[in-house]
């Protein structure tokens, strides 16, 4: 198994590798489970796929077909986990997943043990919990199996909340976490400012973040599925985790856009429905 990891690690883009020396990385989310759709990113220059468990319906079939396809095109899949669960975070890393994305975190516990389930891995239980809470050091043949075993895994978490940010450089402390990525829409929920992405206070938390994060010699980005204007604006205060968009917003703001160019074009008007024609 440790032969197949090592393969398909190596196909897949060095992620890791430009994010430990500072360097951006670009990337996407990725909605459609079509196997057809694959081909249409493979030749984009993408760095990384993110495709979210969380909040889409992707069974474990479906989730190791698109890591293991995305992988061998040499795009790494980053993959976040409905809930930060250690054990969730081992299946999507037997999935394939170059990355692993836990939500909401607030407590350096939570991070410690999504760390144990991404750098030591396969190691489990009792000793992976000694190991962690660094109360007994690893022989020196496990420790260098381990490392080679994830040697190009990520650990990243979303930071989402008023209690995240507030603990911030303790989960920044914590030896193997990768990254941060700043989840806005529950953010601003949390902060008592809804969708009010231009307010002084949630501009200066997203800042605060990004400033702090880099500051720990960590990657930082933000998705939103808005235009490149917000990514621009905050690649320029320091975030190299550029994840822009999805397949799915992309699709349906390009369509309305070329639909309405079009209908403007040949004199075709709006049609407003009404519920009587709606009626079968």
């Amino acid at each position: 198994m440790l032969e197949d990891i090592t393969l398909l690690t190596a196909m897949s883009t060095h992620v890791k590798q430009k994010l430990s020396k500072g360097e951006n990385v670009y990337g996407t989310c990725i909605v459609s489970t079509s196997p057809i759709w694959s081909r249409a990113v493979r030749d984009l220059d993408l760095d990384f796929v993110f495709i979210d468990t969380e909040h889409l319906p992707i069974d474990r079939t479906e989730l190791t077909y698109l890591c293991q396809i995305y992988a061998a095109y040499g795009i790494a899949p980053i993959v976040r986990i409905p809930s930060p669960d250690p054990y969730l975070a081992c299946m999507v890393r037997d999935a394939g997943a170059q990355g692993v994305l836990a939500p909401y975190i607030e407590e350096v516990f939570q991070v410690q043990q999504l760390v144990g389930a991404t750098k030591y891995r396969p190691l489990k239980g009792k000793k992976l919990q000694q190991v962690i809470q660094e109360e007994e050091p690893l022989s020196p043949d496990l420790d260098q199996y381990l490392q080679k075993y994830n040697q190009d895994c990520l650990c990243l978490i979303n930071i989402e909340s008023t209690a995240g940010l507030e603990n911030l450089n303790q989960l920044l402390e914590v030896p193997g976490l990768d990254g941060v990525v700043i989840g806005p829409h529950d953010l601003s929920i949390n902060m008592e400012l809804p969708e009010q992405y231009e307010h002084p206070d949630f501009k200066s938390a997203v800042e605060q973040v990004i400033t702090r994060t880099r500051k720990h010699r960590k990657a930082v980005g933000i998705h939103f599925p808005t235009g490149p204007e917000r990514q621009i604006e905050w690649a320029e205060k320091g975030a190299n985790i550029i994840l822009h968009s999805s397949d799915f917003f992309l699709f349906r703001d390009k369509l309305t856009e070329d639909l309405q160019t079009i209908k403007k074009a040949i004199g075709d008007k709006k049609v407003e429905r009404t519920n009587s024609d709606l009626a079968i």
